[in-house]
């Protein structure tokens, strides 16, 4: 792997010149004809209508709402490129306000199309067995005749189909615009830290990376209060922005008239209730050692008193610096050991510059990897600090791109697996990069580093998204009563994180609700509960990796090209033979998710507990 690997991506291959380019603007306006010839088209149709009323009833062709469905489903993925292109624009500068007016252009066009699928619905729910089970026999059509059948019950338990169009209208410049609002108000937050007599004004990301991985006690703990200071200083707009998101999603499911809170995650995830109860039982069970873990470590730092800020610190004496090429390198022989596949598809995302991983200002917090259908590639967007949490985090997201490459080669609406099942690519590359980092040292200081990695990544899967998960679940509760103060929304983040973490913390994070974009994101609400679910799962997986041997990696990518096509229950038992309703299989999953939490308690032994304020 080259040392001069890009650390800034190549949007160019995409669409030369940005969304202000020809290119994109052509695309654009392709997708916006396709979308209004086809709305021209159906512009008559009803169910009750129909050219050939002898044969149908009045009602509509199977072979007439085939072609609308094929031509639909090529618009979808058009969109869906573009759509990935404008976040991509935004997130490396959220003051680009190009990128910005293009990204509102693309939610304008994808209401239009949902709008046209509304149509699509009416029609899947005015016909019969028999015309049903003719319309899916229809070539192109029985492919994607699973994602079909899931997109007719959900409309059966929805809005009437033009009610549901007139909800996404009107959702762009409401219930979306809420979500966009926090991403430009986070952008401008800035953190003035000092260094060496200099100030630095440090975005959001960048402070949240010197507060939770900066080896000084004093330089987290100080850069906490300012990142604190910072979100509290936009609490008040962020709660609006919140409360408002929340406002909207209640009032969608009292007119679906969906009582339970989960509905939509659930579904969304295809999930069942039991499944996410028996995982969430186990993962209680396992916040235990990751107490006694967060215990150990603060005593193993001299701190008497570990808060929020102590808990991702890191330990020992493992290279600290390590380049983003020599992270590249160590990625990709790591991958080649479990699947040549992936190794190949990481190889390609270093050498293609698919990775944006520049430390700089003005880029949007987090991370994430969007997927290109129509050119067939992902796009990796982070701020990488040389840091083990960095190179775990590059990892994770290669993992995503490879879960991208596997179902790019199928019809566009079988490739949209649930969230839940997003994270487990992407999880199990992460884990089997820290584990080889963790075999291949000799030196007690690195593996104890390693093993800090490993422990604390256990400790933000088993509570700190588990208090993300209460929180939420508590604040629509809530809000079904009326707005919520900044001040209410932190007592609540605060109740949460206490109970998750077993009040192992002397300092919490109540700003969480505000710092946090995944409250945010208005395509799906609960993006918490998918990331522990994917992390177990994982686990599972890997587990079953090593029996398998050699016949893994066909049969890895085999269940992976089939997370789009069937619930998460179905897929662990054809794949697996697993029960995911049934606790054993997380209880064995958590106990593989803990054993770097117990070789540092090993590594470590017991420990004099520092006298108050030590390492401060």
């Amino acid at each position: 792997m080259s040392s001069t690997l890009s650390l800034v991506w190549d949007l160019e291959s995409i669409f030369p010149g940005g969304v202000d380019g020809p290119a994109f603007q052509a695309a654009l306006a392709e997708v916006e004809n396709l979308t209004s010839e086809l709305a021209r088209e159906i512009e008559g149709w009803s169910p009750g209508q129909s050219a050939d009323r002898e044969r149908t009833g009045g009602a509509i062709l199977p072979e007439s709402l085939a072609a609308v469905v094929l031509k639909l489903q090529e618009i979808q993925k058009r969109g869906h490129e573009l759509g990935a292109f404008t976040s991509c624009a935004t997130a490396q500068d959220v003051a680009d306000e190009s990128a910005q007016a293009a990204r509102a252009k693309v939610r304008d066009l994808g209401a239009r199309v949902e709008a046209l699928w509304s149509r699509v619905d009416e029609a899947f729910l005015a016909m019969e067995e028999p015309a049903w089970e003719e319309f899916l026999s229809q070539p192109g059509v029985r492919e994607i005749a699973f994602a079909l059948g899931e997109r007719r019950e959900l409309a059966r338990k929805a809005m009437p189909p033009r009610q549901e169009a007139l909800a996404s209208d009107l959702a762009v410049d409401g219930f979306h615009a809420w979500g966009e609002m926090y991403h430009r108000i986070a952008g401008k937050l800035r953190v003035e830290v000092e260094r060496d007599g200099e100030v630095r004004s440090l975005s959001v990301a960048q402070a949240q990376n010197e507060m939770l991985y900066h080896p000084e006690r004093e330089t987290r703990r100080d850069v906490f209060a300012k990142y604190e200071a910072a979100w509290a200083g936009a609490a008040d707009l962020l709660a609006a922005c919140l409360n408002h998101i929340g406002g909207f999603r209640l009032a969608l499911y009292r007119h679906r008239g969906w009582e339970e809170i989960l509905t939509e995650p659930l579904t969304h995830n295809r999930m069942r209730r039991e499944t996410l109860e028996a995982m969430w039982e186990a993962a209680s069970q396992g916040a235990e050692q990751a107490a006694a873990f967060i215990q150990r470590k603060a005593s193993v730092l001299g701190i008497s008193d570990p808060a929020y800020y102590d808990v991702d610190a890191p330990l020992g004496k493992a290279k600290s610096s390590l380049s983003f090429a020599e992270a590249a390198e160590l990625i990709v022989d790591t991958f080649h050991t479990l699947s040549p596949e992936m190794a190949r598809l990481a190889h390609k995302a270093f050498a293609g510059r698919w990775i944006e991983a520049e430390d700089r200002p003005g880029k949007r917090a987090g991370g994430f990897c969007t997927s290109f259908p129509v050119k067939g590639e992902s796009r990796i967007f982070m701020t990488y600090d040389q840091s083990l949490g960095s190179v775990a985090t590059l990892a994770h997201e290669l993992g995503h791109a490879f879960h991208h490459a596997m179902v790019s080669k199928l019809p566009y609406l079988m490739t949209g697996y649930p969230m839940s099942l997003a994270e487990t690519a992407s999880t199990l590359a992460e884990k089997i990069v820290t584990d080889a980092r963790k075999k291949a040292t000799a030196d007690p200081e690195e593996r104890l580093a390693i093993v800090n990695e490993g422990a604390r990544r256990a400790v933000t899967f088993l509570m700190n998204i588990r208090a993300r998960f209460e929180f939420e679940r508590a604040f629509y509760q809530e809000r079904r009563h009326g707005h919520l103060s900044p001040a209410r929304l932190s007592e609540l983040m605060l109740e949460a994180q206490k109970e998750a973490y077993r009040g192992a913390l002397s300092v919490y994070h109540p700003l969480l609700w505000a710092s946090k974009l995944h409250f945010y994101l208005t395509s799906v609400p609960f993006y918490n509960f998918p990331y522990t679910f994917g992390y177990l799962f994982s686990h599972g997986v890997l587990e079953w990796a090593k029996a398998e041997g050699k016949n893994f990696e066909e049969r890895y990518m085999r269940l992976l090209r089939d997370t789009g096509a069937m619930p998460v229950e179905e897929l662990a038992k054809r794949h697996l033979g697993v029960d995911l309703k049934k606790p054993e299989f997380w209880r064995r999953a958590v106990a593989l998710a803990l054993e770097d939490i117990e070789e540092f308690l090993a590594l470590t032994g017991p420990q004099e507990t520092g006298s108050p304020g030590a390492g401060a």
